[in-house]
């Protein structure tokens, strides 16, 4: 089945936070089986990241590639996305539907905190 993969557009005024450290993305949490990317092999993490841009914010769970997380990144700390892509995906189980979008990105870098307006 074919996946749709779709670059997500952000404004100018686009800022994100973390919100949760990174944790495993497990293919199996019953075995602890940490799941891969299916073309290099590198263990996957999710974190909570929140997207703040003019009058509203969104939190945004994302996969990350190991290589991709920074050091130092700790909860509150500004951070930029690279290649930022929304996957939406469906399930069909016992007769109920369910769907949703993944987010994922190559990588997250430590970002700085934005300038304040000094009124000069």
């Amino acid at each position: 089945m074919a996946s749709t993969t779709i670059r997500v557009g952000l404004l100018p005024s686009t800022r994100f936070m973390l919100g949760a450290a990174q944790v495993p993305k497990y293919s199996d949490k019953e075995n602890g089986i940490i799941a891969t990317d299916r073309e290099t092999g590198e263990k996957l993490y999710t974190v909570m990241l929140f997207l703040m841009e003019e009058d509203r914010a969104e939190a945004l769970k994302v996969t990350v590639p190991a290589s991709g997380l920074p050091n130092g990144l700790k909860p509150g700390m500004p951070v930029k996305t690279v290649d930022l892509v929304a996957r939406p995906w469906a399930n069909l189980f016992n007769g109920q539907v369910s769907s949703g979008v993944a987010y994922r990105v190559s990588a997250l870098e430590l970002g700085l905190e934005p300038e304040l307006d000094s009124g000069e």
